[in-house]
């Protein structure tokens, strides 16, 4: 499948399957491309506009991931 044809049938998923999606697939994807900084720099606008759209700022997400690691660090 071309690169079109995959974000076409992704596109047509529904909500909950899209968000299984990217729950799976996710972490597994960015192993491999977090290891380039330059692509991280292209990255990180998109993760930030996602931010914005959700009415998350960036304060509460710090705040959210300081909460996340210290329960990780207590299991």
């Amino acid at each position: 499948m071309s690169p079109e044809e995959i974000k076409e049938a992704l596109l047509g998923l529904s909500k909950e399957e899209k968000q299984a999606f990217i729950l799976d697939t996710l972490p597994d994807l960015a192993k491999e491309v977090v290891k380039e900084p330059g692509f991280m720099m292209q990255l990180f606008p998109v993760l930030l506009g996602i931010l914005k759209e959700s009415g998350m700022d960036l304060q509460q997400l710090l705040q959210m991931a300081t909460m996340m690691s210290g329960q990780q660090q207590n299991q």
